[in-house]
Formats: C-alpha cells, structure tokens, sequence
C-alpha cells in the first residue's frame, strides 16, 4: 500500500511539473520596437523587466525591423513600442505592420499591448496607441492597457518638456512599462 501511495504520490508531481513547465514554454512575449534615440528601447526594457520578473515566460526583445515572420506566428502576446511622429506611429512600426501575415487570420486571439515615447505631454501619444491597438484589432488580436486609469492606452513617456526633458526616461515612465509587463503576464496566464 505505501508503495502505491508513493508511486501515485511520484506521478502526480512529475504530471504538476510538466504542466507548468509546458505553461511556461507555451507563451513568449515579442517586444518589438522602433527607437532612435533611445527612449523607446528603454521603455522596451522596462516591460521586459515587468515580464521576467513576474513569471518564467519567454520574451523576445527587439527591434521590429529584425523581427521575423515565425516570431510574431510563435508569439502568445506582442507589445509594439514607436516613437510619436507628429501624432502618428514611426514608418518604421507602420511597415513593420504591413508585413504581418492576414490571410487566415493567424495572429487572432493572441495578447497585444503597446507603448509609446514623445517628446512632450499632449504631443500625440494617445492617437498613437490608440492608432497601434486599432492595428491589432483588425488582426483579430486581443487588446490589453495598462494596469490603471493613468495608462488605459498602454505605457507612455515623455523626454522633452520641463522637468522631463532628459536622455533618459523618467522612472515614472519606465514604472508604467514594468507594470504593463506585469499586467500581460497576469492577462496570459488567466488566458492559459
């Protein structure tokens, strides 16, 4: 009877083991981003910071134009991060867009978010996201914002105004991206 019991015992745990590690191996985050100047990448970072250190999901980190084909199909959530340009999306995360595959529907149902950078407050950062998460819902994507009302479109910062006028981005800012990322792993994980 003890054997029994430990042998049952023994299953179970290597069955509870398997399982989440096949959670775990089953999602990868793609963070793609176009930056020029820095500060996007380092709103990338900070949401990348957010996943990791939530959970032992896979995140691709990188720039869009480096992103293939496979990675954006693998992906169980992508986060698109662009500068503003003069209240619109950079060309290079709109081209990035262009490229994603349509035809059957291949990225519906899967997690997007997206973050921004501008160089002033009221400078466009709402259309922007607003304009990104319109993108993905025409893929049929599922669209998360940030984890409060301060960011319902995704994560935003400044770098060019008053007190924010910095090459770096302000903690305030990068908090918002780590928290984006903590909120995607918590959306995925009720999703898986």
């Amino acid at each position: 009877m003890k054997n029994i019991l430990l042998n049952t015992f023994f299953v179970l745990f290597i069955f509870v083991i398997c399982t989440i590690d096949g959670i775990a191996q089953k999602n990868t985050v793609l963070i793609a981003y176009h930056s020029v100047n820095g500060h996007t990448a380092q709103m990338a970072k900070a949401i990348q910071q957010g996943i990791v250190e939530s959970s032992d999901i896979k995140v691709i980190m990188k720039p869009a134009n480096e992103v293939s084909t496979q990675e954006l199909l693998d992906a169980s959530a992508i986060i698109i991060g662009s500068p503003v340009y003069n209240a619109n999306p950079s060309p290079e995360i709109l081209s990035f867009i262009k490229t994603w595959p349509f035809e059957g529907q291949p990225l519906k149902n899967k997690l997007g978010a997206v973050f921004v950078t501008a160089g002033g407050l009221s400078s466009g950062e709402e259309l922007v996201q607003s304009s990104l998460l319109h993108a993905m819902m025409v893929y049929g994507m599922i669209v998360i914002g940030g984890d409060d009302w301060k960011s319902s479109f995704g994560a935003s910062g400044i770098h060019q105004e008053d007190q924010y006028n910095s090459k770096e981005l302000d903690p305030y800012f990068l908090d918002k991206g780590y928290k984006l990322g903590k909120r995607l792993v918590e959306v995925l994980k009720k999703m898986h």
